[in-house]
């Protein structure tokens, strides 16, 4: 199945120019060699809209406001996801064959030439590159535009295949594993452990409740404790009549 047509219009893009190469040819003819020249030029918003254009002329600055002009006619919005591309993908033109692979955050761009133009102008800042095939720079421009127009989102992905995007991560399939393992481990008879150091838990607050009895104790000691003064005062009291009886002999 063919990606879907992302192709936007130029109107109302800030859109940014580069000149990846300028090249002289000559035509021989009777009276000697008539020279013209060619420009490919990249053209983009930097954020998530590129375009490429090809422009000849006899004069330079003709040729690429001509590869310009061609550029925002073929515009095209790359899919993203966040500041790097949304899967890997291999784009093919002729004999040039660009591999690109998504990046983690802070790895820059690692492309050089007509690459490197055509990603920074895209908005992706940080992507995985390697030139597999031909170094011509027009087939090295064309097939990483042609590995950008072959990235997919993940919401397309599922509704071409009838899932979910949560099924098309993997989402869902890290959740049914979980229960596979929980219901393995019922079958195994796993959990009965559980249930016992959930009996276990309420136990250890035991010795809390045990603390209002020990402290009732406290009470009684020193109700034990007031009575012991009286026979103090019984001892204190005999002493008294003593006297009393070493009067009588006195008298």
């Amino acid at each position: 199945m063919l990606p879907p047509d992302r192709s936007v219009s130029s109107a109302g893009l800030d859109l940014q120019e580069r000149v990846v190469e300028i090249n002289r040819v000559a035509k021989v003819v009777k009276g000697g060699r008539r020279f013209s020249f060619t420009a490919l030029v990249v053209v983009g918003d930097e954020r998530d809209v590129v375009g490429i254009g090809y422009g000849k002329a006899n004069e330079v600055p003709v040729a690429i406001q001509k590869g310009v002009e061609r550029a925002k006619k073929n515009l095209y919005r790359v899919p993203k996801h966040g500041s790097t591309i949304t899967h890997q993908t291999m784009g093919i033109f002729g004999a040039g064959r660009v591999l690109l692979k998504p990046a983690s955050p802070g790895t820059g761009v690692i492309a050089g030439g007509g690459v490197r133009a055509v990603l920074e102008l895209a908005g992706i800042t940080d992507i995985l590159s390697k030139s597999l095939g031909s170094q011509n720079p027009i087939n090295l421009v064309k097939a990483t535009m042609a590995g950008l127009e072959s990235l997919r989102t993940p919401a397309e992905v599922a509704k071409l295949r009838g899932l979910t995007i949560n099924q098309v991560l993997g989402l869902t399939e890290r959740a049914s594993g979980d229960e596979a393992v929980a219901t393995a481990t019922l079958s195994n008879g796993g959990p009965v452990a559980a249930p016992e150091a959930e009996a276990a838990a309420p136990e250890a607050p035991a010795p809390e409740a045990a603390e209002p009895d020990t402290a009732e104790p406290e009470p009684e000691a020193a109700v034990a404790a007031e009575p012991a003064p009286e026979p103090a005062e019984a001892e204190a009291a005999e002493p008294e009549p003593a006297p009393e009886a070493a009067g009588e002999p006195a008298a």
